[in-house]
């Protein structure tokens, strides 16, 4: 379309003067042209070992971190990666924060159905197999090697088919994948003999742990979506899902905290975050919805421009076990001064050294007990209000959320455990949540 300048004639000034600013402005989109690059979806041919014959497209912004973490993203059966890419937020939210993402090509038949993920085979059931999975980490591996990935940072999403894929990895390659979330999908093992019939979580557990018999590192965690109207995969299979991994933490199965995100949606947070379930009500089979793919990136710790720290939650930092709690910030303890039992002695931050007076016990009942079996406690519920040590008994102010993204919130109050500062010394606080490393914590085994 062209636009007309009108200018009285005999302006000569002005049209000189609108000349000149054209073909400034002209020149700079010129000279800007060349840097203006979209990064594009790629099809990649050779990525090494491919048992599964599937198809691998890869997807790289223009603002890929030196080294980024990695997602694979997993259309649904009948679907295309091509489609998944464009009609998903995963991609804008890799050029927001600078992580690679896989979208792999699915290529099987199931039940009438084309290009869905095998999910069934005892090949894809099982660590190093074959099939499917053993192509897909082979696409995280090129990854790794041809774009500098970071293998401590890899994580799996997807719908419906992407989704049983998701929990399939996450089952059979706990080694590569640390977290995934799946939209829409089915425990491990549900598709294969004797189907997804009622099982005890013990059950459902021991499907995941025969997938990689003797594997004892690191578990994946887990945050599932479930819509409450889903006429092809039943609501009930949210449960399942949870049951399921619950039971691979050794977690409880009632929920530590249960909250609703926004209108419609209920997400219920297990252990200290191993495991989180959503239920949108009255959702169908087509999800995500736009607005969820960036809990998962946050559930992921890709929002950032490096890793959101999460508890280290090893078997000894579950309910029963002793840990130390140190600061993303300063790298120090929760520390109680010199040892003492005195009610109303502030904590504060002090160099680890796995002290008594830096250990804690993480209650069933969400208390934090350390020394002496004194509970770590809130003395109010404002901002600035000081942490302190305090005889258990039991109140709103002695529970705490060790939750999936580091943080450590009060229950009665809903603020943060913050720390006012990063040296030996520092006191500790509670404050607004905000994100901010003096806020995120890590539990490790004492």
């Amino acid at each position: 379309m062209r636009r007309h300048l009108r200018v009285p004639i005999g302006s000569g000034t002005v049209i000189a003067t609108v000349a000149v600013v054209v073909i400034t402005v002209l020149a700079g989109l010129l000279a800007l042209a060349p840097r203006a690059r979209a990064a594009t979806l790629t099809q990649i041919g050779d990525f090494g070992a491919n048992p599964g014959n599937i198809q691998m497209y890869l997807y790289v912004p223009d603002n890929a971190a030196p080294r980024p973490g990695i997602l694979v993203a997993m259309h649904g059966c009948n679907g295309r990666a091509v489609d998944f890419h464009r009609q998903t937020e995963f991609a804008s939210l890799a050029d927001r924060y600078g992580f690679v993402v896989i979208y792999p090509q699915a290529n099987k038949s199931a039940n009438g159905l084309s290009n869905c993920f095998d999910v069934w085979s005892s090949e894809a059931l099982r660590h190093g197999g074959g099939s499917d999975p053993a192509s897909i980490v082979s696409m995280v591996n090129y990854v790794v090697q041809r774009h500098n990935g970071d293998p401590a940072r890899v994580f799996a999403t997807g719908f419906s088919s992407g989704a049983m894929e998701t929990v399939n990895l996450l089952a059979t390659y706990p080694d590569v994948f640390k977290a995934g979330a799946p939209f829409a999908g089915v425990p491990f093992g549900c598709l294969g003999p004797p189907g997804c019939g009622d099982r005890t979580p013990q059950q459902w557990g021991d499907l995941v742990r025969n997938a990689y018999p003797g594997y004892t590192g690191p578990l994946p965690r887990l945050m599932t979506w479930h819509g409450t109207a889903d006429d092809v995969l039943n609501f009930s299979m949210l449960q399942k899902q949870v049951d399921q991994w619950t039971n691979v933490h050794g977690v409880s199965q009632t929920p530590t905290s249960t909250t609703s995100p926004q209108s419609g949606w209920t997400r219920r947070v297990y252990g200290s975050g191993q495991v989180e379930a959503y239920t949108i009500s009255g959702a169908g089979h087509n999800l995500p919805h736009p607005g969820m793919a960036v809990h998962a990136i946050r559930f992921f710790g890709l929002d950032g421009t490096s890793p959101t720290p999460t508890p280290s939650v090893t078997p000894s930092a579950t309910p029963g076990g002793n840990v130390q709690i140190r600061g993303a910030a300063s790298g120090r303890c929760v520390d109680v001064p010199n040892s003492s039992t005195a009610d109303g002695t502030q904590v504060q931050l002090w160099d680890c050294h796995g002290g008594t007076n830096q250990r804690w016990t993480l209650t069933s009942s969400q208390e934090l007990r350390g020394v002496g079996g004194k509970c770590l406690d809130a003395a109010g519920t404002g901002n600035g209000a000081r942490i302190q040590i305090y005889s258990c008994w039991g109140g709103a102010n002695q529970k705490w959320r060790v939750t999936s993204d580091g943080t450590i919130v009060g229950v009665q109050s809903g603020l943060c455990l913050d720390a006012t500062g990063t040296g030996n010394g520092t006191r500790l606080q509670l404050y607004s949540c905000w994100g901010g490393a003096n806020q995120r914590w890590t539990l490790n085994a004492a």
